[in-house]
């Protein structure tokens, strides 16, 4: 048999009766809304900082060795790898290009690489520092920072950026 639906109400609000202690509040009247209990406040802050250091250390990283790695003169040059995939499908850049290889290196201008492969650097510093400072983002500043740093690992091919465990 079920409960009446009265009595689970009353347990609930912590309307419980004569027998049991009244139950504390739970929240004060004088918190902003955004301290109050359930809102997991502390910790979006704290992953939304954490994840944008890991991003800055990692652009930061990739805005010091992309020149010397994957640049113009580097060990070996995204422009040739880039090359090979576009001949590897007959020279389209079309979805099976993208798909194989996703950067947005795909749609800038070829002759200046090093320049490229430090706008991407520069450009997740800056949203990366910007998520550290402030402690918020949106999804879109997430997005654009995932976009940017898989465009770098993609061009980096496997000896660099590719780990394979």
């Amino acid at each position: 048999m079920a409960a009446p639906v009265e009595s689970l109400r009353k347990r609930r609000c912590g309307d419980v009766g004569s027998g049991s202690p009244p139950a504390p509040a739970r929240e004060p009247a004088g918190y902003p809304t955004c301290l109050r209990v359930g809102t997991f406040w502390l910790t979006r802050i704290v992953l939304l900082r954490a994840l944008a250091f890991v991003y800055f250390v990692a652009f930061l990283v990739a805005f010091h060795q992309n020149k010397q790695l994957i640049g113009d003169q580097g060990l070996l040059p995204s422009r040739l790898y880039l090359k090979s995939v576009q001949q590897y499908f007959k020279g389209r850049i079309a979805w099976d290009a993208l798909s194989s290889a996703p950067t947005i290196l795909w749609f800038l201008d070829w002759s200046h690489m090093d320049t490229n492969l430090d706008l991407l650097a520069l450009a997740g510093l800056g949203i990366s520092s910007f998520v550290l400072i402030a402690g918020c983002a949106n999804m879109a500043l997430m997005a654009a920072l995932w976009v940017l740093y898989i465009s770098l690992v993609n061009v980096g091919q496997v000896c660099w950026f590719g780990f394979w465990f």
